[in-house]
């Protein structure tokens, strides 16, 4: 083992990710060939088979599962090494990839990611949007050093830590007649434009027009808050969305607090084996910080726009 090749342990990853010897070859920008070689030194290496084959597709065996675990750890190690030593011969931090939603993205990460680059420039940050399954998955296989998600995360390797807690509201055209608070029977007889299905905040939403006995049913459903905002505000229908997306007003919109209240829970979720390079515990440092000064300013609702 004290001879154990990265590249060889690389090689066999990408190779049960992708399920393909030819799509890891293509991965890697190596040929078909190499990467069997690699494989093949590496089981004799090991003295074990790590991949069988399953009709067309390429599947890691016992052992193979078993290595799937350890070079997940070995590579976020070889990477926290990389980084460390670049930062002593460079001056530089290294890089922290985020992921988290779009929403998240767009109103809450800015000033975190705005404060980083003022304190650390060298720092590179790759900042990647998606839902949270997918970019649990990702943390999970070490493709992201850390990730902003709608809990639940459910993972026993998941370090968890709760962040902001946001309430979501209902927005309406603006200039309308509409009571303080909005219900489910309000906003099920009105045209609902929502989160396209697949995102954490649409099965929140859709759980609570259930549990009002009213099932959502969108005329519009799209992948973007901001598409979501502009049709609203063009008077095609009702939506509801995290509140933070709202927090700076909209000159064609007003929007109202639910009933009963609905809020989801932002945390920051980790690998608990993940190395702390400085620029990622200065990014955890970061969104801790943010979580604090929001929840030191969040009143239980949401004000009320003027209309």
């Amino acid at each position: 083992m004290r001879s154990l090749n990265p590249d060889q342990l690389e090689a066999f990853v990408q190779v049960v990710r992708l399920g393909s010897f030819s799509a890891a070859a293509a991965r890697l920008n190596l040929t078909q060939p190499a990467i069997s070689l690699q494989l093949r030194q590496l089981e004799q290496r090991l003295g074990v088979r790590l991949i069988e084959r399953v009709g067309r597709r390429a599947t890691a065996t016992a052992a193979g599962l078993e290595l799937m675990g350890h070079a997940a750890r070995i590579e976020a190690a070889l990477l926290a090494a990389g980084e460390a030593m670049a930062s002593h011969a460079k001056g530089e931090v290294g890089r922290v990839r985020i992921g988290t939603g779009a929403t998240a993205c767009i109103y809450l990460l800015p000033p975190v990611l705005a404060g980083l680059r003022q304190r650390l420039p060298a720092l590179e940050i790759v900042v990647t949007t998606g839902n949270t399954p997918e970019i649990l998955r990702a943390v999970e296989d070490n493709l992201l050093d850390a990730a902003l998600v709608t809990l639940p995360a459910p993972g026993r390797m998941f370090q968890v830590r709760p962040i902001v807690e946001d309430p979501f509201v209902a927005i309406f055209p603006a200039g309308e007649e509409l009571p303080a608070r909005a219900t489910p029977g309000l906003l099920s007889a009105r045209p609902l434009v929502l989160f396209e299905p697949g995102a954490r905040t649409r099965s929140l939403v859709d759980a609570w027009f259930l549990a009002g006995g009213l099932p959502a049913r969108p005329m519009m459903e799209l992948g973007s808050v901001e598409a979501i905002k502009e049709m609203v505000g063009a008077g095609l229908g009702c939506s509801v969305l995290p509140g933070m997306a709202m927090a700076a007003g909209h000159p064609r919109l007003a929007w109202r607090p639910l009933s009963p209240r609905l809020a989801r829970s932002l945390a920051l979720v980790m690998r608990q084996d993940k190395p702390l390079s400085r620029g990622l515990r200065e990014t955890v440092a970061a969104l801790v910080r943010l979580g604090e000064s929001v929840a030191a300013i969040q009143t239980a609702e949401p004000k009320e726009i003027p209309q």
